[in-house]
This record gives C-alpha cells, sequence and structure tokens, in this order.
C-alpha cells in the first residue's frame, strides 16, 4: 500500500508534533510504501507575506524528521515545490473542481475565521438569526424538501454576508475594535490560494495515486473532496486516480507548559533543538495541580499536566508509585518534575545528538531530500503524462 503524507515547514518540531505525527509516520514506513513532504507550497497560503524564514524552517524540518526517524532509505522524503508537476496538476484540476465543493468545504471558513480569530462573532449572529431564518422559511410559498439543510445554508450565506458587513464598515466600528482585526487582515486571507489549497491537497495525494493518508478526524473533509475530484476526473476522462483512503490516527494533544495544547504560538512548547539546560527550565515551569500549592497537600495526577508526562517517559513501575505519593502528598511538584525530567531527557538526548550530527554535514542532509524529490518526480510525471493523454493535451 502506498501511503503518503506532507507538513508545512513552520520552523523546529517539538514533542506535540512527533506524538501527533511523526511517531504514526515512522510505524508506517516499516509497513507500507512511504513518501513524506514538506509542503512549502501550502505554507504560502496563509503566510504568503513572511517567506523570509521559509528556507530556514525547510531545513529544522529536515533536521528534525531524520533525526526523530523518518528513513530516507524506507521512504521518499522530498520537497514538494521541488516537484513542477504538482503545479500543473494544480492548474489542471482546478479546470474541473466546482468552486461550490471549495466553499462548502467546512475547514475553509473555520480556518480563515480562527486565523483572524472572529469564529466566536460568527457563532453567536447565527444563533441570534436561527428563529428568524426558520420562519423565513416557513413563509417560502413552495415545498421545501430539506428544512434543515436549507437552513444550514441560508445561515451560511447570511452569515457570511455579515462578517462582511462588520468589516466593510456598514455595521458598527466597535466590533472591530474588539476583534482587534483590520479589514486588511480580513481580506488579505481571502486570496484564490487559501480558497483553493484543497485541490492542491488532492494533488499532492493523486499524482502519486496514493492508497491511504494518516490524518486526524479533523482532516476528513480533505480526503472526501480529494476522492470527489478523483471520481470527477474518472467520470470526465477515464480511469485514472484511486480514490485514497483515509488512515485515521489517534493524535493525542500533548500539552504544553501551560497547561495548553502544545504550540509555537502559544510559546510553550519543548523542541528537540532544545539544549538539556533549556528542557530543564521548561520542566520545571510546567504548570501543576492549582490545588497542591506545596509539598504535603494530596494531588491529583489525572488533571496533572506532568503526570501525562510521566506516563509518556518515565517506567511503568515508577509511574504508579508517582501517582499513589502524589495522592498522598507524600511527593512535591518540584520532586515530580525533576523525576520526570530525567525521563524526557533520555528521550531527547540521543535525538539532539544526531540532530547536531545532521546539522553539521546540511549538504548531505539537502542531497537526501534532492534524490527524494527526484524520486518523486520521476513518479509525478509518469501520472502527468498519462493525465495529459486522457485530456487530449499531447
Amino acid at each position: 500500500m502506498r501511503v503518503l503524507s506532507g507538513m508545512r515547514p513552520t520552523g523546529k518540531l517539538h514533542l506535540g508534533h512527533y506524538f501527533g505525527v511523526i511517531k504514526n509516520w515512522v510505524s508506517l514506513q516499516d509497513k507500507h510504501e512511504t513518501l513524506f513532504f514538506v509542503a512549502d507550497w501550502h505554507a504560502l497560503t496563509t503566510a504568503y507575506k513572511k517567506t523570509s524564514e521559509l528556507q530556514e524552517n525547510i531545513k529544522e524540518v529536515m533536521l528534525d524528521w531524520v533525526a526523530l526517524g523518518l528513513d530516507p532509505k524506507k521512504s521518499i522524503l522530498f520537497i514538494q515545490s521541488k516537484v513542477k508537476e504538482h503545479a500543473e496538476l494544480f492548474l489542471l484540476f482546478s479546470m474541473i473542481t466546482p468552486k461550490s465543493w471549495l466553499e462548502w468545504n467546512p475547514t475553509y471558513k473555520d480556518m480563515k475565521y480562527n486565523l483572524l480569530k472572529i469564529s466566536d462573532m460568527e457563532i453567536q449572529f447565527r444563533g441570534g438569526m436561527r428563529d428568524l431564518v426558520k420562519e423565513f422559511i416557513s413563509k417560502i410559498p413552495y415545498k421545501v424538501e430539506d428544512f434543515e439543510a436549507l437552513e444550514e445554508l441560508i445561515l451560511d450565506e447570511v452569515s457570511e454576508s455579515f462578517v462582511k458587513a462588520v468589516f466593510d464598515g456598514y455595521l458598527e466600528s466597535e466590533m472591530l475594535k474588539e476583534l482587534n482585526v483590520s479589514k486588511r487582515d480580513f481580506y488579505d486571507t481571502d486570496t484564490y490560494g487559501f480558497l483553493g489549497y484543497p485541490v492542491l491537497q488532492a494533488v499532492d495525494i493523486l499524482i502519486y495515486k496514493a492508497n491511504a493518508v494518516p490524518v486526524g478526524e479533523d482532516q476528513l473533509p480533505h480526503i472526501e473532496l480529494t476522492r470527489e475530484i478523483a471520481r470527477r476526473f474518472n467520470y470526465l476522462y477515464g480511469d485514472t486516480f484511486p480514490e485514497p483512503e483515509a488512515l485515521l490516527t489517534e493524535t493525542p494533544k500533548l500539552v504544553g507548559i501551560d497547561g495548553r495544547k502544545m504550540s509555537k504560538s502559544y510559546n510553550n512548547a519543548i523542541y528537540f533543538a532544545d539544549s538539556k539546560n533549556e528542557v530543564e527550565q521548561k520542566v520545571m515551569r510546567f504548570f501543576t495541580d492549582p490545588q497542591k500549592l506545596r509539598k504535603g497537600d494530596p494531588g491529583r495526577p489525572e488533571i496533572c499536566p506532568v503526570f501525562m508526562y510521566h506516563k509518556l517517559f518515565t517506567q511503568d513501575e515508577k509511574v504508579l508509585e508517582i501517582e499513589r505519593d502524589c495522592r498522598s502528598g507524600k511527593l512535591g511538584c518540584v520532586e515530580c518534575k525533576r523525576i520526570m525530567f530525567e525521563g524526557l531527557e533520555k528521550v531527547l538526548e540521543p535525538i539532539r545528538e544526531k540532530r547536531e550530527n545532521l546539522r553539521k554535514d546540511m549538504k548531505h542532509l539537502e542531497d537526501i531530500f534532492d534524490e527524494g524529490s527526484e524520486k518523486a518526480r520521476n513518479i509525478a510525471s509518469k501520472t502527468l503524462e498519462e493525465v495529459r493523454e486522457k485530456m487530449n493535451l499531447k
């Protein structure tokens, strides 16, 4: 089975990336034919104005991937933009993909609105309009076949218009001040590339005729859209693409040092590039059970972020002892963190060492990805030749 997946280059990887994505990739490469790519074109869909760090971010991802166990002898590792065939197939798929498929993609508007922190405003507006929309539909002088579907369609259109009205100045300006988002911010995300990025994702998968894509549940709409595009192409021009299946993977949300989901944007992450001293300092700042203020207070391991790390990095028999001593108050938080750090560092140290050795010879690492990109291009070019022939472009 051919498996494919990719990742945007946003910089150094942290523990959340490993447990959410990379660990599963490493396992898959031992069982299947695997291709993994750095999605640098995808990075431009939301960060097209900020490209000064793009090349450095790509190198950081390359370092982390290989240090964490992605093996160029087992997988094809490549850079998306080095396989120009993606761009041509993106153009051709754009010709046959209905615009409504992209506008209805549930993650499109969610991603856009969440990016600008305006989703709460839209949700509040939808709630306030729902009863009015129900009343409006009930007075339509035609038979309504699917009341709920029509209701959601109208709410989608009206709420979208409402958000635009706020940014275009048709409603009170105080709302914009509360959002702290400018009209320019809103329309800067409203690009063709942002709307069409699911088509590029479909290209990434179908150009290699991948059978499966490891994803979390939030990415299922993208896989279904890819399947729709494959079906449409096959219907129009003849059987060409397999319909890829989603490999649903559990992606545990590893918390950061402040108890929130680990994220670069929250500045709460532990990176594989961090030094031992940096990791120790971060561990000692970890949030713990807020009711356990001092040693002797009984703790609640089930809600403590540090105990979550013990379950991942501390020996099983020691974890049971830590849980017992935390609940009784025998174990204080400072000592608990020190034990957790020791277990965590045993995992991080060899990865850090391998990463530094790779950095000493970046030319070799770049060669690995250049060779992988050439292998990927050989596969992609054959697919594109078939596509051109089916579409009478040759």
